[in-house]
């Protein structure tokens, strides 16, 4: 496996009017050696993107809840109007994906499982409703406490990809003995680790500004959440399309991992750039193994 990831990954070279249709008048604001940065919409450049060419989609979108971002955003649209733009964008992703390939969309349950559904309208496979804990969150009288981001994992028909991603056997910080006995079956466990659940309580929330852009005030993502959905569905020199670049946590991922990628931002390429060729953007520790 690990010789026909290298192997492949020397054969893409990347060429960003590879993954443009021909005669389109977009052209990215910013390019590395293997990815490229869109300023703008992404609607205005989506459908320039060609057909079946993009290994895996990861979108994280405004949520409509009345952030600021940035002049161009307006994160409080009516929801009826919210999710006709989201079914949109989702598309457009949808159609650049290649046979096999990923989509992961993050968001609210409230939008995700009506996006689940339109995904299921497009021909998309589910694989899974991830629920990514969130460390915090206001009550809300006469609900339960909200306490996961939901992040979904749909492909293109049989997936070709999917890496086994094992996490390290929970320990108690006090005793250091583990906190699971996994039923008894502790001697069959795989010394790499337990297999990656579909509930993630890992993932460290984004406070400290190193983590974080500084002119873009609004939340930022883990690379922990990156990390898994990057090794989980490509190889190296594989491509991946973020179509809301936010503060550049994908792209730096990407960067590290040697795949390729697409992004667009509407209101912070520039931030983006400035923090990918200085390196701003920090890891969070991953103790993650791939076993696959």
């Amino acid at each position: 496996m690990a010789r026909q990831a290298a192997l492949k990954y020397e054969e893409r070279v990347f060429n960003v009017n590879a993954y443009i249709k021909p005669g389109s008048a977009i052209s990215p604001l910013y390019t590395s050696s293997v990815g490229a940065l869109f300023s703008g919409d992404c609607m205005a450049v989506l459908p320039h993107i060609r057909d079946g060419v993009i290994d895996t989609v990861f979108a994280d979108p405004p949520f409509n809840l009345g952030k600021e971002y940035g002049a161009k955003c307006d994160d409080l649209k009516p929801d009826e109007e919210y999710l006709a733009w989201c079914k949109q964008w989702v598309s457009e992703c949808v159609r650049t994906v290649s046979a096999g390939g990923a989509l992961f969309l993050y968001n609210l349950p409230k939008w995700n499982i009506l996006l689940g559904a339109h995904l299921a309208d497009l021909g998309m496979e589910f694989r899974h409703w991830i629920a990514v804990e969130i460390s915090a969150g206001l009550p809300i009288p006469g609900r339960l406490h909200p306490s996961h981001y939901s992040l979904l994992y749909y492909t293109k028909g049989k997936p070709k990809t999917f890496r086994r991603i094992r996490t390290p056997i929970q320990v108690c910080r006090h005793c250091g003995g583990e906190v699971k006995d996994y039923g008894g079956h502790r001697d069959a466990m795989n010394p790499k680790g337990v297999n990656l659940k579909d509930v993630w309580t890992d993932i460290p929330p984004v406070r400290h500004w190193k983590f974080k852009a500084k002119e873009r005030r609004a939340n930022a993502l883990s690379t922990k959440i990156l990390d898994r959905v990057i090794e989980m569905s490509t190889v190296p020199g594989d491509i991946v399309m973020d179509p809301f670049g936010g503060s550049g946590t994908t792209f730096a991922v990407c960067e590290k991992k040697g795949r390729q990628w697409l992004g667009m931002e509407i209101d912070f390429a520039p931030e983006i750039i400035d923090r990918l060729e200085s390196g701003e953007i920090h890891s969070h520790r991953n103790d993650d193994c791939i076993d696959g």
